[in-house]
């Protein structure tokens, strides 16, 4: 018999994803490969992003640095735009770069730039509380209806257990707005191989929802709140730049007193704007038996879950003068203890979504919308397997690990057996 752990939502984040849906798919698209790299060190850039000019098509680097980028035939005429955070910003027309095995070499900025415009703040705390107070003049106020590729699988030790990625089509609120963004549900795909779970069915509660919470700015009460925030120390570290903008760096974490699992990490805020382009944080998980309770649903009699790390990822990108959300990745990693058993297991859940597009008007988005999620939805069990396989060399998406890109090939090859 199988038992089953769900994530529930912690303090911050329920495990979800949101996306929009936009009509692209019927274009002839065209598709580029390759990698983002240091131009002194050749080293791999991860998280980098690429943005076609005059458009919303975007995508980012994976671990690897590599990626993938489709764009529709008519805009083959447009700019590519490549930024990484601490380079120099690099634009190159889609008609120069090659369609294979792309090398795309970002320089290190020399410099964090100046300017008589930025009046320095007088204390990191201060620069958090106005990064949060003024996010209804930095972020997009208005219903954005995106595009958006979810992925999110299960690993026992190094090996895969379960997969399942989504396209997903989501009404983002406005940031000054109360209510909770929206998910709908595309088209999806799964697969599981339970014998490598062995006894434990490890499911994450809430699919794509988990990932939109761990966007700060929509949904600071979960992280930074009238309750708590007098419970975090803030220091700057040393600033960087970003497309050729200052931005400032503001290291967080709990005070030495508290006992509860609380977050730590970076902020990474434009010294222009005040607005948040990239949080890099996790939960303290010291407290091992508090920290499980933010996470364990249910789970054996006969096993302890002890969460061993807690990663969260966000970036934002601007258009027109204002943010939105982007990108996020949530790791979560968690060793189960049997008192029947000489050892124990090591289980891994990485989510991951990406905007691949959106847009303002409502019209503009397919009608091809099929089923609502919810906060609580799992995306196991809603997913419909590999039915419409064709689909999926459609869109944008987030190059896969090595090893998870392995573990599609093999599905891939049961797909002609359908």
């Amino acid at each position: 018999m199988k038992t089953t752990i769900f994530s529930t939502k912690n303090t911050l984040i329920l495990l979800c994803f949101t996306l929009f849906y936009v009509s692209t798919f019927a274009q002839k698209l065209i598709e580029f490969r390759g990698k983002v790299l240091d131009a002194d060190s050749n080293n791999k850039l991860a998280l980098a992003d690429l943005t076609l000019s005059n458009s919303n098509v975007s995508t980012i680097t994976n671990k690897e640095g590599e990626f993938l980028l489709k764009i529709p035939e008519n805009q083959a005429s447009e700019t590519l735009i490549v930024s990484f955070l601490g380079y120099k910003k690099l634009e190159i027309k889609i008609s120069e770069l090659p369609k294979e095995n792309a090398k795309i070499y970002l320089q290190p900025a020399a410099t964090v730039l100046a300017s008589v415009d930025i009046i320095a703040p007088k204390d990191a705390k201060s620069l958090v509380l106005k990064t949060l107070k003024t996010r209804g003049d930095n972020y997009i106020n208005d219903n954005i209806y995106m595009t958006g590729f979810y992925r999110e699988t299960i690993k026992k030790r190094n090996r895969n257990a379960s997969l399942a990625e989504a396209l997903v089509s989501i009404e983002k609120q406005p940031y000054l707005s109360s209510k909770t963004d929206r998910v709908t549900l595309i088209k999806s795909r799964k697969q599981t191989n339970y014998e490598r779970l062995d006894t434990l069915a490890l499911k994450l509660q809430g699919g794509p929802f988990g990932t939109l919470y761990t966007d700060v700015i929509k949904y600071p009460e979960y992280i930074f709140n009238d309750d708590n925030i007098n419970d975090y120390d803030f220091t700057f570290e040393r600033s960087t730049e970003k497309n050729n903008r200052l931005v400032y760096v503001v290291n967080f974490k709990q005070k030495p007193f508290f006992s509860q699992p609380m977050y730590y990490g970076k902020l990474f805020i434009d010294a222009q704007t005040f607005a948040l382009t990239h949080a890099d944080y996790h939960l303290n998980v010291e407290n091992e038996t508090e920290a499980a309770s933010y996470f364990v649903k249910k789970k054996p009699r006969k096993a302890e879950v002890i969460p061993t790390e807690a990663n969260y990822k966000v970036n934002y990108r601007v258009k027109n003068g204002k943010w939105y959300y982007s990108y996020s990745n949530i790791m979560l990693t968690f060793k189960v203890k049997w008192k029947t058993k000489w050892f124990n297991s090591k289980y891994t859940l990485n989510s991951e979504m990406a905007i691949t597009d959106w847009d303002i008007n409502q019209q503009n988005i397919s009608s091809n919308e099929n089923k609502k999620l919810r906060p609580n939805s799992i995306l196991q069990e809603e997913a419909s397997g590999f039915n419409d396989p064709e689909f999926w060399g459609e869109y944008n998406i987030i190059e896969p690990e090595k090893s998870i890109e392995s573990a599609i090939k093999k599905i891939s090859k049961n797909l002609n057996k359908v």
